[in-house]
C-alpha cells in the first residue's frame, strides 16, 4: 500500500536515457512516486488525465506537442497540477514561455539530485523554484523594452520572415536546419510574443509593423 503521503511524479521528455535517469532518482526517494512516463507533450495531457500526477516534471523542447504548449492545456484541464520545466536551456523566449503556461518551476538538467528532489516538494507545496540561470534572465528581462516585437530573438524573427514568405513548418525546418519540434517551438513563442494566435494574423502584424 503506498504512503498517502508520496508525491506523484510524471516525467516528459523524448529522450529515453533522460526519462530512465530521472525514474531511478525517483526510486531512492521514498516520498516520491513515478506514476508514468510520456516522450512528448500531447502523451503527456493524456498520461496527466490517466494517472492524475501531483506534480509533472515538463522537458521543452520536443518533437510534436513541445513542452510549453503542453504546460499550458495540462493547467488549463488541470489546475492543480504542477509543472517543473527541466531543460537543458535556459533562454528568455523559454524561461518565459515556460512561466506563462503555468509552470512553478525551471530547472536544468544538469541540477543536483537533492536540488531536483526539493523542487518537486516545493512545487507540490505550491512554491515556485529557478535555476540560477532562469532567475537571472528574469531579472534582466524586467530592464528590457516591454513591445512584444523588441523580444523576438533572432531566429524568431528568421521564423517569421518565412512565416511572411508562404513556408510551412517543414519547409522552415529545411531552410533553417533545425528539427520540425524546434520550428514549431519558436512559432508558438512567436505568437505568444505578438499577442496573437494564428500565421496569418502574426504575418499581418509583422507587416504593419515592418518587422519583416
Amino acid at each position: 500500500m503506498n504512503d498517502p503521503k508520496q508525491i506523484r511524479v510524471l516525467i516528459t521528455d523524448d529522450h529515453a536515457v533522460v526519462r530512465s535517469g530521472l525514474s531511478k532518482f525517483l526510486m531512492v526517494n521514498r516520498d516520491l512516486e513515478l506514476v508514468g512516463e510520456a516522450s512528448d507533450g500531447s502523451e503527456a495531457v493524456q498520461l496527466v488525465a490517466l494517472h492524475h500526477p501531483d506534480v509533472v516534471l515538463m522537458d521543452l523542447m520536443m518533437p510534436g506537442t513541445d513542452g510549453i504548449t503542453a504546460t499550458r492545456e495540462i493547467k488549463q484541464k488541470y489546475p492543480k497540477v504542477k509543472v517543473i520545466a527541466l531543460t537543458s536551456f535556459a533562454e528568455q523566449a523559454m524561461v518565459q514561455g515556460a512561466l506563462q503556461a503555468g509552470a512553478v518551476g525551471y530547472l536544468q538538467k544538469n541540477v543536483s539530485a537533492t536540488d531536483l528532489a526539493n523542487a518537486i516538494r516545493s512545487a507540490y507545496a505550491g512554491r515556485m523554484t529557478l535555476s540560477p540561470e532562469a532567475a537571472q534572465i528574469l531579472a534582466e528581462s524586467v530592464t528590457q523594452p516591454h513591445h512584444p516585437a523588441d523580444q523576438l530573438t533572432d531566429r524568431e524573427y528568421e521564423v517569421l520572415k518565412h512565416l511572411a514568405d508562404g513556408l510551412n513548418n517543414s519547409e522552415i525546418a529545411e531552410k533553417l536546419f533545425v528539427s520540425l519540434g524546434t520550428v514549431k517551438f519558436h512559432v508558438s513563442n512567436i505568437f505568444q510574443k505578438l499577442g496573437v494566435d494564428s500565421r496569418v494574423e502574426a504575418v499581418k502584424l509583422a507587416i504593419e509593423q515592418k518587422l519583416v
